[in-house]
């Protein structure tokens, strides 16, 4: 199985890309900037290092990149900068998705491809009516207007939810929902939810980086995990956080 990897050389792709390695899968991945990168990534076979933003690759580059995949992961994220937050592309996620299945629909291959969308606990999936506070919903409707990243989250959600929705003969996807994330070194034991068993903003949960790679990793790589989580949003919780 190979797994083409967006956003591979940030806090939360590298440890996709190290967890795939690890369980023995061949990897793509795309970076802006490799200088930066593990060493021992040089010297793996199994991984294909693409230089580029994503937000310069054409659709037909894509279509290219994703014709022997199995699976496409997007770890992408604005980094947390002034220009970050409200310089462009403020769409970053949104248009990455898009790409992503447009390329796959155009690419179509007998057995759906999976698509794999990290994404934050702060986003609500509206197919399940999930409850949330007033207070909550207050503190939503303000940072849509002051956080652009937030937008694109929830809408690069929406677009797999409702534009390819859950019955597409080409593509099956999973969004990955952590809460706080936290850098810690090793694979630790986590919990998974339909939706949030606590408040992302009033009682946040801990979710380490590494362990969203092993649940993504183990996501791309075992259909039994994937048919429990297609088409739903499950939230990442470290145990006992």
């Amino acid at each position: 199985m190979k797994t083409l990897v967006l956003g591979a050389s940030g806090a939360t792709g590298k440890h996709l890309v190290e967890q795939l390695l690890e369980m023995g899968q061949s990897v793509k991945a795309i970076v802006r900037t490799p200088s930066n990168l593990p060493e021992s990534w040089n010297e793996n076979e199994r991984l294909t290092i693409i230089q580029g933003s994503i937000s310069e690759i054409s659709k037909a580059q894509m279509i290219e990149y994703i014709s022997d995949c199995d699976a496409v992961a997007s770890c992408l994220g604005h980094s947390l900068s002034l220009k970050g937050i409200y310089g462009k592309p403020q769409k970053l996620v949104t248009n990455a998705v898009k790409l992503i299945c447009e390329s796959v629909k155009q690419n179509a291959t007998e057995k759906p491809i999976k698509v794999l969308l990290m994404n934050t606990a702060g986003n609500s999936n509206r197919d399940l009516n999930e409850p949330i506070s007033v207070g909550q919903k207050m503190v939503i409707g303000f940072l849509r207007l002051v956080l652009p990243p937030h937008v694109d989250n929830e809408n690069a959600a929406d677009y797999l939810r409702t534009e390819i929705g859950q019955n597409n003969p080409t593509i099956e996807w999973v969004t990955i929902r952590p809460d706080t994330l936290l850098n810690d070194e090793v694979v630790t034991e986590y919990e998974l939810h339909p939706s949030p068993t606590r408040s992302a903003l009033f009682n946040p949960g801990k979710t380490s980086r590494i362990n969203v790679g092993n649940f993504m990793a183990k996501l791309a790589t075992d259909d039994n995990l994937w048919n429990t989580w297609k088409s739903q949003m499950p939230v990442i919780y470290n145990k006992d956080s």
